[in-house]
Formats: structure tokens, C-alpha cells, sequence
């Protein structure tokens, strides 16, 4: 009992700060003058290089400069080069710690937090970081000339005041306890950046600049919009802070970008490059393979994790009249037969995402319970009536067993019945609306890599008279377009969190619906998410937490604005073998890119080989 009235206390504590630190639900870890965090190795050397490939569908970039909307910037800038106030860690989802500031406080009334800046932070041009520009920075980042999704992060900001050259303070509009982790993780860059004859530009006309950071590399070698790379600053001026001590350990990491997957998988059979995630179960079960393998001179590992799941799904614009109806984006969402893939094309490797929160304590489940029902139940007459008498949505389940009732026939026909009551009818060779016009639907895609998940899943739609399209496109025509919400049907990934909050406003928010740039794919534009985005942007502990974003997620599912795809439970990651040492302890929360380039080390071949390749690149 003493024990399940302590966590308890636990769970239900309010944010807490302690100088070094801030917590957003009164869990920090490390105390002051902590030596390193456990998954870091205080003695592992430096130098040697690591050679990436970004996570993402970036095939190109254009500029150096990650904040604005236009362009692709080069992969590796906000976490190689820029630094923020505050940390965070890889075993803590809701603490921060003082990177920039040495010390953190929040008002008594919550209403705003400062910072102490410590003398020793340096920018790349060796001026000091002060609390000028830190504020410059926000100005810049809330202003029109910066995207748009950080307005939105940024909104219940009030103000911020330089209260001494090396302190600031931001004041909140409103009580909210993630404010101090939003604002303390915000990229803080020098007013020298970009400055002409004295005076900055627009943020906007910052395009290829060399960025001006504190972090713990520079720009290095660029072959433009293929090939970047990052150098180690041998003056970082945090290289023996706590907060980095052991991290960030490679002289030099580049990042190699391909135009496609196969380009890939051969480049790091080749030796282009020295680690890769990943996202294909048939390009991992069958490319991933071979002689090198066999050799062990290439690695292979799927890595487990405590991150929450990542939604993946198929995302309806909901702008467009045809997808306006749930009804309609109901009955898309059936005709996918998930099993027969997950048999026939992913090796059985996936679970099927159930949700916007898939496994994670924010993922909603069968009936609301009280606690989500005292957020619903003022929200009746905005939201449909299963949400209160339905257990929430789950994606359909189809069975092999024909008396089951959910066979793919069985789905079909429920399929055809909505398509029926939204007024989409079959005749004439097509599935047409009253007017007669036939409903058309175009999937869009960047790589190719969905083609064989599109084409069954084609022939599923034809068979209710849809007349479908797969149209693939380069990635940086595809980001134009998906900025001006220029598309019908769109594969998008999340990545899990294990602590949602204000970012949701950018993707689910009915002003970012209509914000060119913004995360708010598929338009949702519903009084009733607003105000549970305002629940849970006010939570104060994290059982409130918890409780509204289940009573989002449930909402959102009850919608039916996506067709849920799957995820896997593990990383799957390759990597050169030979080249790298592993920190002992593994982090609980990570991504593979980031661990790798923050957390491991070179080995001394690797160091050796760096050496003379720099040797030869100073040689005359």
C-alpha cells in the first residue's frame, strides 16, 4: 500500500524545477552537478567520421536554413548546429535540462520562467550568447518570414524580456506547464547571421548563410543539395559540460542523400555510407542480405525501444467536397485488407495501427470512462453519437473464415452501404454521385515504395467503382504541393511521443487547417478537437494528460480522416562493422540517427583513416 500511495503521489505531481533543471510532471532524474547521463560514455574519444542517410523522404536540399517554409533544408542542422536553453534526455520524455542556461525559474503563479544564460556559451564566431539573441531568436521564429508551425508553437507565448545581458524571461498568456519545455527547447541562433553591412535580413532571405549556432559542430564540405557534412568544433565551448559529456564524439558526420530506395540499399552495399534505418519489412527480410552480411562486415540489428508507436496511415485531404464525409472515408478505409499484406508483403514483421496514439498510454480503448467523459460530455452536441454509445473505432480486421461476418466481401459490402447513404452509387462502369460525376482518387507518393501496398489495395477500391490514380513524384515537389494542401490521398508518418502537447495544435488545429505549411494535413477543422487540444495543452499532471489526449484520439478516430497503416515494435538499423563502439547502457527513448551520432564513437581505424583523409584535403 505504501508503495502504490507514493507512485501515486508521483503520478499526480505538478511540474517541478530545480536550478539545473525543469520537469514537466515532477520527475527529474539527475540531480545537480550530475557527471553525465547514464547512456553517455565520459571516456570515449573523439574523432573519426560517420557517414548517414537522413530518416526521411529527403532526396534534396536548397538551403541552411531549417526554420523557414520554402525549400528543403540540409538533414543534420537543428541537431548538430543549433542549441536551445534547455536539453532533453533519451530517458526522460517531460525533463530538460540547462544547456544554454545554467539556470531555469518558473514564477510562483506559472505565469512566466527565466533564464541565466552561462557566461562560457559561445557561437560559432566566438561572440557570447546573450539574452539578446535569445530574444531575437523568438522574434524571428514567430515572425511571417519563419513557418508557420512555429506561430503556432509559439502562441501562447505573451512576450519576451531581456532583464539583464545574460537573463530572460518569457511570460505565458496562460498557465500551461509544458510552456517552459516549448520555450527552453527553442533554437537559439546569433543576430549575426545573415547580417549585411550591420544589419540582419529577413529571416526569410536567409536561404544559404553559413548558420551561425552554438552547437557542437560547423558546416563543413557541402556537394549541394546531395552531400553534407558537419565538422566538430574543437572550441565547443559545452564539450565538458555534464549535459555533454561523452556526446557528440565523431570529428566529422555527413549525410549522404539518394533519390530513391534501391539507390540507397546499393550506395551502403557499396560503402557510400555507414548506417541506415530501415522503414520496408520486404527490403529489410530480402535486400539486407548477402555475402557482407554473411561476413559480418555489414551489421544488422532491430532494436528495441520504450518510444510510443508511430502513426502511419493514409491521410484524407478533407477540403476537398468528396472526402467531406465520414461516411465516404469510412468506406475507403475498409477496402484495405491488411492481413493479406501483412502475409503476402511484409513477412508478418507489422501490427496494424489502431490509432493516432498507438501504443502508448495515450491510445484510447473501448468505452470512455468517466475521467474522458467529463471532458466529452460538454462537447455532445458537437460531436457524433458514437462517441458516447460505440467503443471507439478499430480498423477492420478481415478474416480468412467466411462465416467469420469480416471477410473482405463482408467489408466490401458494408463499404458499398455508406458509399450508399452518402449518396455514391454504382452505375455506368463508375461509382458516381447524384450529378453523375464518377469518384475519382488520386494517391500521391514520392518514391515508389508504396506502389506494391497501392496496387492490391487499387483493386479492393475498383471493386466499389472507385477510379483510382498512383502518381509518384520527386520529394521537393511533393513538399510544395503538401504546402498548399495541393493533393487527394497522402502516406504520412508520426513519430510517437511519449508526452503530446502543443504540437498537436499544429496538426489537428482548425487554424492550422488553413495555415499554408502547416502539419494539419488532412484539414481537420472540428470544435470539438480545439477544445481538447485546450485540455490538453492545460493539463497540470499527467493523469490529466493522459485523459485528454485518449478522449482526442478517440474523437479523431471516430472521424475516420485517415486509413490506419502499421508499425513495428523495434529499429531496424545496418551499420558498417569495424568502424564504430557501442555506449554500454542503451537509452529508453531514441531514434537510430540521433543515438548513433550523439552517443557512439569512432574506432581507432576509423580514427586513423579521418586523419589522413584531412591530411590530404589540407595538402596543396
Amino acid at each position: 500500500m505504501r508503495s502504490f500511495l507514493i507512485l501515486l503521489a508521483f503520478l499526480c505531481s505538478g511540474p517541478s524545477w530545480a536550478g539545473h533543471a525543469y520537469a514537466q510532471f515532477g520527475d527529474i532524474k539527475y540531480p545537480a552537478n550530475f557527471k553525465n547521463f547514464d547512456y553517455a560514455n565520459p571516456l570515449a574519444p573523439k574523432g573519426g567520421e560517420l557517414v548517414l542517410v537522413p530518416p526521411s523522404r529527403l532526396s534534396s536540399f536548397d538551403k541552411y536554413n531549417p526554420f523557414t517554409l520554402k525549400g528543403n533544408a540540409a538533414p543534420g542542422l537543428t541537431g548538430l548546429v543549433f542549441e536551445s536553453l534547455l536539453t532533453g534526455t533519451m530517458d526522460e520524455p517531460t525533463t530538460a535540462y540547462g544547456l544554454l542556461a545554467e539556470d531555469v525559474s518558473v514564477a510562483a503563479d506559472r505565469r512566466s520562467v527565466t533564464f541565466k544564460l552561462r557566461p562560457q556559451a559561445r557561437f560559432h564566431n566566438s561572440d557570447a550568447v546573450m539574452a539578446e539573441d535569445v530574444k531575437y531568436s523568438f522574434e524571428q521564429l514567430i515572425s511571417k518570414q519563419a513557418a508557420p508551425q512555429f506561430r503556432t508553437l509559439y502562441a501562447e507565448v505573451a512576450g519576451v524580456t531581456v532583464v539583464d545581458p545574460r537573463t530572460v524571461r518569457f511570460d505565458f498568456k496562460r498557465v500551461n506547464p509544458e510552456l517552459t519545455l516549448i520555450v527552453g527547447g527553442m533554437p537559439v541562433f546569433s543576430r549575426q547571421w545573415g547580417s549585411e553591412n550591420g544589419y540582419p535580413k529577413p529571416l526569410d532571405k536567409i536561404v544559404t548563410d553559413t548558420p551561425i549556432g552554438s552547437g557542437p559542430y560547423k558546416m563543413g564540405r557541402v556537394v549541394f543539395g546531395r552531400d553534407v557534412s558537419y565538422e566538430r568544433d574543437n572550441n565547443y565551448w559545452a564539450r565538458d559540460l555534464n549535459v555533454r559529456k561523452g556526446l557528440f564524439n565523431f570529428d566529422r558526420i555527413t549525410y549522404r542523400l539518394y533519390k530513391d530506395n534501391t539507390a540507397q540499399l546499393e550506395g551502403f552495399k557499396a560503402g557510400e555510407f555507414d548506417l541506415v534505418q530501415s522503414f520496408i519489412a520486404r527490403e529489410w527480410a530480402r535486400g539486407y542480405t548477402g555475402k557482407q552480411f554473411a561476413t559480418r562486415q555489414l551489421m544488422k540489428s532491430e532494436f528495441k525501444h520504450g518510444n510510443a508507436g508511430d502513426f502511419q496511415g493514409f491521410m484524407f485531404n478533407t477540403r476537398l467536397p468528396k472526402f467531406k464525409d465520414a461516411r465516404v472515408r469510412e468506406a475507403i478505409g475498409l477496402a484495405m485488407d491488411f492481413e493479406w499484406m501483412n502475409r503476402q508483403l511484409f513477412y508478418g514483421a507489422y501490427q496494424r495501427v489502431r490509432g493516432y496514439f498507438v501504443a502508448s498510454d495515450f491510445e484510447a480503448t473501448g468505452m470512455p470512462d468517466a475521467a474522458e467523459l467529463a471532458l466529452l460530455t460538454p462537447l455532445r452536441d458537437k460531436l457524433a453519437p458514437g462517441v458516447f454509445k460505440d467503443a471507439v473505432p478499430q480498423p477492420p480486421r478481415t478474416s480468412l473464415d467466411p462465416k467469420s461476418g469480416e471477410t473482405l466481401r463482408d467489408h466490401l459490402r458494408r463499404a458499398k452501404a455508406l458509399l450508399a447513404e452518402a449518396g455514391w452509387t454504382y452505375r455506368d462502369g463508375a461509382l458516381r454521385n447524384p450529378q453523375g460525376e464518377p469518384f475519382t482518387v488520386e494517391f500521391l507518393d514520392n518514391s515508389g515504395a508504396m506502389g506494391r501496398v497501392i496496387t492490391p489495395y487499387t483493386k479492393n477500391l475498383e471493386k466499389l467503382g472507385f477510379q483510382v490514380n498512383y502518381k509518384v513524384i520527386d520529394f521537393a515537389i511533393l513538399q510544395k504541393r503538401l504546402d498548399v494542401f495541393d493533393f487527394e490521398i497522402i502516406s504520412n508518418r508520426i513519430v510517437g511521443s511519449e508526452s503530446p502537447g502543443t504540437e498537436l495544435m499544429e496538426r489537428f488545429g482548425t487554424k492550422a487547417a488553413t495555415t499554408e505549411g502547416s502539419g494539419n494535413f488532412m484539414g481537420i477543422q472540428d470544435p470539438a478537437v480545439d477544445a481538447l487540444l485546450e485540455n490538453i495543452t492545460s493539463a497540470k499532471t499527467r493523469p490529466q494528460l493522459i485523459t485528454a489526449v485518449r478522449a482526442l484520439d478517440r474523437v479523431l478516430r471516430h472521424g475516420h480522416y485517415s486509413v490506419p497503416h502499421w508499425y513495428g515494435g523495434v529499429h531496424r538499423v545496418a551499420w558498417r562493422n569495424g568502424r564504430f563502439e557501442l555506449p554500454a547502457v542503451m537509452p529508453r527513448y531514441y531514434q537510430p540517427e540521433t543515438w548513433a551520432s550523439s552517443t557512439w564513437w569512432a574506432t581507432i581505424d576509423n580514427r586513423a583513416t579521418l586523419a589522413a583523409t584531412k591530411r590530404a584535403e589540407r595538402a596543396p
